[in-house]
């Protein structure tokens, strides 16, 4: 009888554990911290203004944590071909999670196939929009005479808002 006790306390362990982890992996509804329309708004116009202030005409894309736009805005002067590349590098950022260039430089292994892949382009320009430890999307921009020119300008829109970040 004794032996029966302790199959059965493992057999009841085990069915606990597998219960469980199963509902950890395979929740019916998942909620998830994302970027809304006002701050994604406000974000590309920062950019585009810190760009400016700089005699740069850029354009600048927030997408949100899964690479839809959420915000895209034009300089009155800006090429429309800068919309494109501002969101692409934007995209890579959301699928690295590093800034674009970090990963342009960490990932050289990689980057011409990735430079293929519809929607990402692999250019220095965008960084993680982060809100308390957590992407909630990218900021990319395109236009200035080179990538550390559009990355400074999203930077500085991610610093400006900064306190609006960490209330989310």
């Amino acid at each position: 009888m004794k032996g029966n006790w302790s199959k059965i306390a493992v057999f009841l362990g085990l069915s606990v554990a597998i219960l469980a982890t199963g509902n950890l992996y395979a929740a019916d509804v998942v909620e998830e911290k994302n970027i809304g329309m006002e701050l994604a708004r406000d974000l590309a116009s920062e950019a585009v203004y810190a760009c400016r202030e700089n005699g740069f005409s850029v354009s600048a894309v927030v997408v949100d944590r899964h690479g839809n736009r959420r915000a895209v805005l034009r300089d009155d002067f800006a090429s429309r071909f800068t919309m494109q590349i501002a969101e692409e590098k934007a995209n890579a950022t959301v699928m690295s999670g590093l800034k674009s260039g970090q990963f342009r430089e960490l990932r050289g292994d990689i980057r011409p196939e990735l430079n293929h892949v519809d929607g990402v382009l692999i250019l220095i320009g965008a960084v993680p929009i982060m809100s308390n430890g957590i992407r909630i999307g990218a900021l990319g921009v395109s236009g200035a005479p080179g990538g550390e020119k559009d990355e400074v300008c999203a930077a500085k829109a991610i610093e400006k808002l900064a306190d609006r970040l960490e209330d989310f």
